[in-house]
């Protein structure tokens, strides 16, 4: 059975992956879990129902909320485990349909497949296949849909952090299953384009909450400088995005002569307070997520994977790799979910670390972070006074994802082209891309601001409507702001669709426009919005500074 994913910016030949994923998962892999989103429109179905009825439907919208993370790219590539995803959503999705129906409430009309369908489990890599991508014929139909499942994707990742943290929100989980049921209905193209902007709308408000569960935990991140060199104890190299995870494996690792360091999207999280009183959290390790066989070999201790973005493993070191949360890949040690104190149990992995050798060194010297909203709300004067007097004639916000690909360069080089009185506002791994540059600073305002994790683009946009405020204007798109987005995966559409709701136009996306925008719907972003490719470096900086 082949697969069809397009779902990210690896896509190959930017069409789709038909035998195994640039990522990496394989065609079983790839099927189930078109199998898995397939039963969560059928549970959707029944807890829009359920709703609408004022019955009680559980668990079934953080099971929802769940499902979906675990189908974002790089984020579990286990066949069995998805299995029991699988299984557990058509469990959820019959318990419901019949506690709907001994409320007296009438599901007969509920007939589409994914509400209906009752194969077992060894089935589900064929009824996958045949409920995939390309199971909708009509091209723009598809597009539609699939642009809106990806923006649920990541609003289902972000919310799921808010979660872990004691943050939720019944509209999100409300919308996400009103959003995957409306794939399984015949609605028009206007109301498929609305349902896509409403994603944003309920993108910002997601992305708010986890920053409201992110602050409120661990307090709000503070300018700080990174250390790049590794000291001579062993150590635990955290990667991923989860800050509650690291919460846990901070305290459970003080006094035992292990450090702690950070990887990828990991790094952020070293600007908030909270964390600062662990002293062996010891500094951050490598770049970004595509780095990371060569990085966890050097690093010769083990690796907690806590999220996407996770690559296959090598053999060399593989034992040393543990997943947890919805990650996973086979052969892989799973730490299991949190107990009733609502703490997860690392023992296992500290264990290991005592065993292994202190990290090799990669690097040496510090990154500057720290400037979410909070910290770049506090400099609102030196910032406004900058621009006025014209020592700081444009931002640029070059947030989202980094890859793998040589086009990725392009990034590089338009940090290093742009002019002196530019700053670049950051968010994401794309920043490793260009955050170790010696861009100086303006005013002694740094020339690159990082943000955080590829969620708090949500800080990006709070600053920049304080600042639209704050100059007087009507429209974000008359702030001296341009936007140079990299994407990747699903997280980075959600961001994107956010960025849409907001308003801005004129977003440079790149290195490609994703695979799965017909050139209908392509055509309906463009004359909208005005989204256009990444082009030269030469001529993308002109158009910026004009």
């Amino acid at each position: 059975m082949s697969m069809f994913c397009y779902q990210c910016q690896e896509a190959l030949k930017n069409v789709g992956c038909t035998k195994k994923g640039v990522c990496g998962k394989s065609d079983d892999t790839a099927n189930l879990q078109d199998m898995l989103v397939h039963a969560v429109k059928g549970l959707s179905l029944y807890v829009q129902r359920a709703r609408q009825h004022n019955v009680n439907s559980g668990d079934a919208a953080t099971l929802i909320q769940d499902a979906l993370f675990v189908t974002v790219t790089n984020v579990n590539f286990d066949a069995a485990a998805i299995r029991e995803w699988v299984s557990a959503v058509l469990v959820k999705r019959d318990e419901l349909k019949s506690a709907l129906e001994s409320a007296g409430i009438d599901v007969s009309g509920i007939t589409h497949d994914s509400a209906t369908w009752s194969g077992g489990a060894d089935t589900y890599e064929t009824k996958g296949a045949s409920v995939g991508v390309l199971s909708q014929k009509d091209e723009d139909v598809r597009s539609l849909r699939e642009l809106l499942i990806y923006g649920v994707k990541g609003i289902a990742a972000y919310a799921s952090h808010a979660a872990a943290l004691g943050k939720t929100d019944d509209s999100i989980y409300s919308f996400m299953a009103d959003a995957m049921a409306s794939t399984t209905q015949e609605l028009s193209q206007d109301e498929m384009v609305g349902l896509v902007l409403k994603a944003g709308e309920v993108a910002v408000t997601t992305m708010a909450l986890l920053d409201e569960a992110n602050t409120s935990a661990y307090g709000n991140p503070e300018i700080t400088e990174v250390s790049l060199g590794v000291r001579n104890n062993p150590g635990i190299l955290i990667s991923g995005h989860d800050l509650k995870d690291l919460a846990d494996l901070l305290s459970q690792t003080k006094d035992t002569g292990i450090d702690v360091y950070t990887h990828g999207e990991m790094l952020p999280a070293h600007y908030y307070p909270a964390f600062k009183k662990y002293p062996h959290f010891a500094g951050n390790y490598g770049g970004a997520w595509y780095d990371q066989k060569k990085d966890f070999e050097a690093f010769q201790g083990p690796v907690l994977m806590t999220t996407n973005c996770l690559v296959p493993p090598s053999s060399s070191y593989k034992e040393r790799v543990y997943t947890t949360g919805v990650a996973g890949f086979a052969g892989l040690t799973h730490i299991s979910e949190r107990n009733a104190l609502g703490q997860k149990d690392f023992s296992a992995v500290i264990a290991k670390a005592k065993q292994c050798a202190p990290p090799q060194s990669l690097e040496d010297g510090t990154l500057v972070g720290g400037f979410a909203h909070a910290q770049v709300l506090a400099l609102a004067d030196k910032v406004v006074a900058a621009v006025k007097s014209g020592a700081v004639k444009k931002f640029v916000v070059m947030a989202g994802c980094d890859g793998r690909q040589n086009e990725r360069e392009y990034f590089t080089d338009v940090a290093n082209a742009l002019p002196e009185n530019t700053i670049i506002l950051t968010a994401g791994c794309a920043k490793f891309r260009y955050n170790k540059l010696p861009l100086g600073e303006i005013g002694g305002i740094p020339r690159i601001l990082d943000a955080g994790q590829c969620n708090d683009s949500y800080s990006l946009a709070v600053v920049a409507l304080k600042l639209k405020e704050v100059f007087g204007l009507e429209d974000i798109n008359d702030l001296p702001i341009e936007f140079d987005i990299a994407w990747y995966e699903q997280k980075a559409v959600t961001v994107l669709l956010a960025l849409l709701y907001l308003g801005v136009k004129g977003i440079r996306l790149g290195p490609t426009l994703p695979a799965f925008l017909s050139p209908n719907v392509a055509k309906v972003l463009v004359e909208n919005f005005n989204i256009q490719p990444t082009g030269t470096v030469k001529d993308d900086v002109a158009a910026m500074m004009g």
